[in-house]
């Protein structure tokens, strides 16, 4: 059967390809290769601007140029290669060696790849196509649905909205300021990602340049590599490691990745549950049904599929983060098939990302509903009322709100201030009290 979006195994590549297919400029084997010719690329002229041997002054811009339009017709040939090599890394070494010379650079030929080891490659080429896509695509999609977050919560910050603590009504609340929860947490979490570095190994077959120190036992290889990998490709070169790089910041990364999409599940949850309260109408689309027998059905689908798909992303970043910085001795090989994957649990949370973003823009806030639950539940002001008692010194007054209102669903403004009015206190503070309302009784306003 030919590959197309019906034939495709990962939804990814077949339900979601409209949505996501830009991410194949960072996680596809077309992507992975045109990183590795990346670093070779630059690797080679940085030897040549070290006076390792000397760059023609018209190579570098032809061998920039080999990146930079890179092609699906280069990749296929890279692949080509591979079937002889049967080594990915490999292929693209004889693959820029066949471009030397066509630019009739072939005497320098062996300067590609000098010293390295395919790690050396792979561990720069994939955490820089992880920045890039970290930097370039997650980050501005989480802020952007972070503000959207941030200004629904001004337009309903003077919403009072009755909360519930273990399911039950409780002091209530303001719907802008639940909004500002979530919005204070996702902040939070991108402080702490964007202060992991994106880490990167260098140093030959076992990380201690063996083969460089060899061949020019008088040159600097540790600052040059740090010259390279920091300066060069803007990464943060780990200083000792085996064949392999650590992965622990990596690790740190989906971590964090992992810690957003748990937040962003218990977001989709409670919008889940304030439609279902009907604090929420939706907004309906023509054409659209919720259930192919039930024709009212107005479903919360763009939650639950966020739900859904951020799930399956912290499955992975989680598998990701236990198993990569594991690795016997000074290398095995199962982190290679694990890296190839790291851009499935991306695809997942960035769909998820724009599900929340869509449903968000479904919202239809039902203020009366709201303020019936609030009028149904008058016991919720007994905190109040019990309080200010305790500051003017009468006895016992939490004990006489418990006896009027645990587990009494009846309690009404009417039955409340008849209670008020039953206190043996003064008239002004009967007044100060029976003011409090389910309503008013929202504790600071929200800046």
């Amino acid at each position: 059967m030919e590959l197309n979006t019906l034939s495709a195994i990962s939804p990814i590549d077949g339900r979601y390809y409209k949505q996501l297919n830009f991410l194949q400029d960072y996680f596809s084997e077309y992507a992975l290769m045109k990183y590795r010719v990346l670093v070779e690329v630059e690797y080679f002229i940085f030897l040549g601007k070290k006076k390792i041997f000397s760059l023609p002054g018209n190579l570098k811009k032809q061998l920039l140029s080999v990146y930079e339009n890179f092609s699906m017709e280069d990749a296929a040939e890279i692949k080509e290669i591979e079937k002889t090599t049967n080594h990915d890394v490999k292929a693209v070494e004889y693959f820029l060696k066949k471009k030397l010379k066509e630019f009739g650079a072939d005497h320098l030929k062996e300067w590609i790849h000098f010293g390295l080891t395919s790690q050396d490659i792979n561990n720069t080429s994939i955490p820089l196509l992880w920045k890039h896509a970290v930097e370039i695509e997650y980050l501005p999609f989480l802020l952007n649905l972070n503000q959207q977050l941030k200004l629904l919560s001004a337009d309903w910050m003077q919403v009072p909205m009755l909360a519930r603590t273990h399911g039950q009504p409780a002091s209530p609340t303001v719907l802008g300021k639940e909004f500002l929860v979530f919005v204070e947490r996702i902040e939070n979490q991108i402080e702490q990602l964007i202060g992991i570095p994106f880490s990167a190994k260098f140093g030959g077959a076992t990380g201690n340049f063996n083969a460089h120190q060899v061949a020019f036992p008088d040159k600097d290889w540790t600052r040059w590599a740090n010259e390279f990998v920091e300066g060069v490709l803007g990464l943060h070169r780990l200083q000792y490691t085996t064949q392999i790089e650590h992965y622990d910041n990596l690790a740190a990364g989906f971590d964090a990745l992992k810690r957003v999409n748990t937040i962003f599940i218990d977001f989709c949850r409670d919008i889940w549950t304030y439609i279902s309260m009907d604090y929420f109408k939706q907004k309906i689309n023509n054409g659209e049904v919720g259930s192919s027998v039930m024709p009212h059905k107005v479903n919360p689908i763009d939650f639950e599929n966020a739900e859904g798909n951020l799930g399956v992303a912290n499955a992975l970043f989680e598998h990701f983060s236990a198993k990569l910085p594991v690795s016997r001795l000074q290398r095995d090989l199962t982190d290679s098939t694990v890296l190839r994957n790291i851009g499935v649990p991306f695809a997942h949370t960035i769909l998820a990302f724009k599900s929340i973003e869509k449903g968000l823009g479904k919202l239809v806030l039902n203020e009366n509903r709201l303020n019936q639950d609030l009028e149904n539940n008058w016991a919720v002001i007994a905190e109040a009322i019990q309080t200010v008692l305790r500051r003017e010194q009468y006895p016992s007054p939490y004990e006489a709100l418990k006896a009027l209102t645990r587990g009494n669903a009846s309690v009404t403004r009417q039955s409340m201030h008849k209670f008020i009015d039953g206190l043996k206190v003064s008239a002004a503070l009967k007044k100060e009290l029976k003011k409090i309302t389910p309503q008013n009784y929202t504790g600071i306003p929200v800046e």
